[in-house]
């Protein structure tokens, strides 16, 4: 659609982020972020603008969120939903 109309779009996808959602959320006891090292926003925002500015349509900063955001193509949706579910959870003390 913006074929050279001079306009780009990145779509950026960073996953679990330290920005004080997980707190407000209450989630930080989830299997998704407990003991987890998860990026900062600044982390996420300069991987950001690093691909807008290489002209990347998708930025998924992070080798575990691209694992993740690749296999769920390959599985089927009721096992990604159950996935999700599990890593949104509280995680065992």
């Amino acid at each position: 659609e913006l074929a050279g109309s001079g306009v780009t779009v990145t779509a950026l996808c960073p996953g679990p982020t330290k920005t004080g959602f997980q707190a407000r959320a209450q989630m930080e006891e989830s299997k998704l972020v407990r003991g987890k090292e998860i990026m900062t926003a600044e982390t996420v925002a300069r991987a950001g603008y690093a691909g807008l500015m290489k002209g990347k349509t998708v930025v998924i900063p992070g080798m575990s969120n691209k694992i993740m955001a690749k296999a769920v193509r390959f599985l089927p949706r009721n096992t990604v939903t159950k996935l999700v579910r599990n890593a949104q959870e509280r995680a065992p003390h």
